[in-house]
């Protein structure tokens, strides 16, 4: 049953990406705006939990408000969807078309001082799109990943992150992985806005909330010397795109565990501060705060599960 649900999941993402890639900007944002709007209207744990975590971030926002704004979310997760699948088949030259770039030099900054560069960011506006189109305009990153359960989106989503030239670096052997591509002076990117299960995450203040955050981004920073430079992709009109490289953030002082803490503090505020801006285009819909009494019904909702290998520090995303 479970392998008759991947091929049809697959055969359906497939059709969607081949039908998207023919079709002009207007109707492809239309089409995900339809299916966002869908998945809000059936998917009601996703709808729930986006509620709660909005009236604890904005507690001072009418209810009415914010249940328009979920509106906005799930329509904004639809879009990206489609939106990645039509931009995922663009050339390099079609690429640069369609992208604004503010900030650019900073991580050319970064990457003249040989050691690489971490870029950081999280589930915000259109985070995969910036990878295709950082490939573009600067060179391929390495992109840290969960692989998926069903065996041929997975497969499908490496080639599209891939299409420029990016690679994945996926959970095994992810340490050596990224070293050797910092010492390449790779970029390599990494989201900073899941639950971390592991005895030793470090824990943040993220919307006046503690939040389990991965310490990986401060460590690394402290170990490698690599910049580590913050990143935003925001629409930019129809099919087009601003690409935002804020100002690097200070590495840790030390190995500490309160410099360790207090760098990934500074890097949480950076994040916190573009979804106060634009809170629409954040996933409000994933359980960051693990205080939540959210039951778990068990649905997969319109996110496609990752594969449930954990180990020790490793993200989960169970949004």
């Amino acid at each position: 049953m479970k392998t008759v649900r991947h091929l049809a999941e697959y055969g359906l993402v497939a059709l969607t990406m081949r039908l998207a890639r023919m079709l002009p900007w207007g109707v492809v944002r239309a089409m995900g705006s339809g299916l966002g709007f869908l998945f809000y209207a059936f998917d009601r744990r996703h709808r729930r939990v986006a509620m709660q975590n909005l009236a604890a971030a904005f507690p001072r926002k009418p209810e009415a408000e914010r249940q328009a704004l979920v509106r906005q979310v799930f329509g904004h997760f639809g879009r990206l969807l489609f939106e990645l699948l039509k931009f995922s088949g663009l050339s390099k030259a079609e690429v640069l078309a369609r992208v604004e770039i503010e900030g650019g030099e900073r991580i050319r900054d970064a990457r003249a001082k040989g050691r690489g560069a971490l870029l950081f960011t999280g589930h915000f506006g259109y985070w995969e799109i910036n990878a295709l189109a950082h490939a573009a305009a600067f060179a391929p990153i390495g992109v840290l990943a969960r692989p998926l359960d069903n065996r041929r989106l997975h497969d499908l989503l490496e080639r599209m992150r891939g299409g420029l030239g990016n690679y994945v670096i996926y959970r095994r052997g992810a340490l050596r992985r990224v070293l050797k591509a910092l010492s390449a002076n790779d970029g390599v990117a990494i989201l900073i806005d899941q639950h971390i299960q592991a005895p030793d995450a470090v824990t943040v203040n993220f919307f006046d909330r503690p939040a389990a955050t991965t310490l990986a981004l401060g460590v690394l920073a402290l170990r490698t010397g690599a910049p580590v430079v913050p990143v935003f992709a925001l629409p930019n009109g129809v099919g087009r795109y601003r690409l935002i490289y804020e100002h690097p953030v200070d590495p840790p002082a030390d190995d500490s565990p309160e410099a360790i803490r207090d760098f990934t503090q500074r890097c949480t505020d950076v994040l916190e501060m573009q979804v106060r801006r634009h809170p629409e285009l954040w996933l409000w819909m994933h359980r960051r705060w693990r205080d939540s009494a959210v039951a778990d019904a068990g649905d997969p909702g319109m996110f496609p599960p990752a594969a449930r290998d954990d180990e020790p520090g490793e993200a989960r995303d169970d949004a």
